[in-house]
């Protein structure tokens, strides 16, 4: 294409301003802004021309007079978050159709390619993007920015979307029945409500007007001091799988991420928060390796394919000898275990038959009807039935090794951990 004549082209339908001009030859001469390419064209044309050179004396009909706004915006931009905290943004733009049709009509008046130059929305994201980096100074992020703003030029307005942030640690539960998230109770779906017989509502039986089955969860133990420390308005919990809410979580703890929602402040002191949130939960749960991290840290955490290690406290239904148990646990240990949906969680997971691995099993008795036993097993493999049988609903099982009833009376989780390494979690965190 020969590019001052296809200017040429373009000059000849003005009111056409140097933005709008420059942008059709956009793939030529980079390091120039569209304003300052549409200039030169216009002066080298006046020049192989031999005419006296005029600047348009009309607004553009093209963007009708956007392209002068750009100051405008980014000022919008950057008084939307003023009272935000962030280190990297991203600028969207919604063209008014009008604007967008005048630019295909151009390049149809001007004979250009279909595919030459660059959309105006494009230039305008940059343009007012470049303004807002200056402005507040942060800096761009396409992939995924702490703030988005999208202009909407037929409104003449900005909208500023805040994405979540993030901190990773490992908690640890240190009392029994404590469930990991909330649990709404199941007789009046959370809302603490029944029907009273006379009509009208009144508090639920069940749960007695709290709407949930149990008073504490480990998120509401943790949470509270996260969202109170970012500033947002919701802050959402994602454990590596789950304990029971009668074991414990011990030992090295269990990888988790919470999840804030629109935060303003991004970056506190997270040594700071860790005290905070121990000193919150009062000794029931505490956490560990606070980290700034990632969106792709919760999605590592939730696809986490875990191993863990767990130490039960088991009480058989008759005597046991040391030798006994001994040879049992050498059966277990390494052995593949097919277990059909245990009886206690039947009605809230599908019916199916799991195969899992026993990677280790070593133990002792306290006497001769109680002992404890430590097993590390593939992630998914339930440990109460592992040991009681569930009335042959798994085999193997130390029960039916045995030929005598046991039932775990006390469990521990003391070690989650990746199955094919350690979770390695430096990738996903931001300090």
């Amino acid at each position: 294409m020969d590019v001052l004549s296809a200017a040429r082209r373009v000059i000849a339908e003005d009111p056409v301003c140097d933005a709008c001009l420059g942008r059709q030859f956009a793939d030529r001469s980079f390091g120039l802004t569209n304003d300052e390419r549409g200039r030169s064209l216009r002066v080298a044309v006046a020049l192989e021309d031999d005419e006296d050179f005029e600047d348009p004396d009309e607004e553009c009909w093209v963007c009708e007079g956007l392209t002068d706004e750009y100051d405008d915006y980014a000022e919008q931009v950057a008084e939307a978050l003023a009272d935000v905290g962030f280190e990297t943004y991203q600028v969207g733009t919604r063209a008014p159709p009008l604007v967008e049709e005048n630019e295909r009509l151009l390049r149809e008046l001007a004979d250009l390619p279909e595919d030459t130059g660059e959309l105006f929305k494009s230039e305008f994201n940059r343009e007012v993007g470049k303004r807002v980096g200056r402005l507040t100074d942060t800096e761009v992020d396409f992939e995924r920015p702490d703030v988005l703003a999208l202009l909407n030029l037929e409104r003449g307005d900005v909208d500023v979307q805040v994405n979540p942030a993030f901190v990773f640690g490992r908690y640890r539960k240190l009392e029994r029945d404590i469930p990991q998230t909330k649990w709404p109770c199941r007789e009046c779906g959370g809302s603490g409500k029944q029907l009273a017989e006379g009509g009208g509502e009144e508090p639920c039986d069940y749960c007695g007007g709290s709407g949930f089955l149990y008073d504490e969860s480990v998120e509401q133990l943790t949470t509270p001091p996260v969202l109170d420390a970012m500033e947002g308005t919701e802050a959402i919990f994602h454990g590596a799988g789950r304990e029971d809410v009668d074991a414990l979580m011990l030992g090295t703890g269990r990888p988790f991420a919470i999840e804030v929602k629109k935060p303003r402040r991004r970056n506190p002191d997270t040594d700071e928060l860790e005290r905070e949130i121990n000193e919150f939960a009062d000794g029931k749960a505490e956490v560990e390796g606070l980290r700034l991290a990632t969106h792709d840290m919760v999605e590592r955490v939730k696809e986490l394919d875990a191993s863990k290690t767990y130490r039960a406290q088991v009480e058989f239904d008759d005597p046991v000898t040391e030798s006994a148990l001994a040879e049992a646990m050498a059966e277990l240990d390494g052995a593949t275990v097919e277990q059909f949906t245990p009886n206690r969680v039947d009605h809230r997971r599908a019916s199916l038959t799991r195969v899992r691995e026993v990677y280790d099993i070593d133990g002792h008795l306290d006497d001769e009807r109680h002992g404890e036993v430590e097993i590390h097993g593939q992630g998914g493999l339930y440990i109460k039935e592992l040991v009681s049988g569930d009335e042959g609903r798994t085999e193997p099982s130390l029960a039916g090794l045995l030929g005598v009833g046991a039932e775990v009376t006390a469990l521990d989780v003391v070690a989650v951990e990746g199955e094919d390494e350690p979770f390695d979690h430096d990738d996903f965190l931001l300090e």
